[in-house]
């Protein structure tokens, strides 16, 4: 029974697995049950047993790439001290993500924004409350930069996290469309400049 059960989760972790990879590569619209099942060399019933509906699935990996988000990006960020040295760690990782060959290096709040910005449901309230969750511990980040002073107490918050995502977006652009290998390295000089301003002197 054990054994059965090790199965059916390595099972639905290949299903979640090849459907981030879709979506990241083909958009979340792309998903399908049955592509999955065609891809994976399961059944279509198979697939269903383990994931559900497609809504089901569409937000069972919505849920893994935040997961892997914040593994990537936030936790390794939480080993620096706060302040100033754990926001850098944030925008370094944040940058270098965007860099990675693949579905690993795509963003589906990124990408999702820009295929659901006029359509509602419950598929772009999922990402709208995930794009919101990361600008919340952006936010964090920078006020608690503000609390250690190492950033100017008058600065906008809300409009520090505008740009820091301007940043990202268009590193995710130049690195992923416009395939412009120094696009990392601008990102983070665009973000340097942008900080030397608000630093407490």
């Amino acid at each position: 029974m054990e054994a059965k059960t090790e199965r059916s989760e390595l099972t639905q972790t290949a299903i979640v697995d090849m459907a981030l990879e879709m979506a990241a590569l083909e958009g979340l619209e792309s998903l399908s049950i049955g592509e999955i099942a065609k891809r994976l060399n399961l059944s279509k019933s198979g697939v269903f047993s383990r994931i559900g509906s497609r809504e089901a699935l569409q937000k069972a990996v919505l849920d893994e790439f935040d997961r892997r988000f914040q593994q990537d990006i936030l936790l390794p960020a939480l080993r620096e001290p706060r302040g100033l040295p754990r926001l850098d760690a944030i925008m370094r990782a944040w940058l270098a993500r965007a860099c990675q060959p693949g579905h690993r290096g795509s963003c589906l709040y990124a990408a999702g924004a820009f295929e659901f910005d006029d359509r509602e449901g419950p598929l772009r309230d999922m990402l709208l409350s995930g794009v919101r969750r990361w600008r919340q511990v952006l936010r964090r980040s920078v006020l608690q930069a503000v609390e250690c002073q190492h950033l100017r107490a008058d600065l906008d918050p809300d409009q520090l996290v505008f740009d820091l995502d301007a940043i990202f977006t268009a590193v995710v652009r130049e690195t992923r469309f416009l395939r412009d290998p120094q696009a990392p390295e601008r990102g983070w000089s665009a973000y340097q400049r942008l900080m030397q301003g608000l630093r407490c002197p």
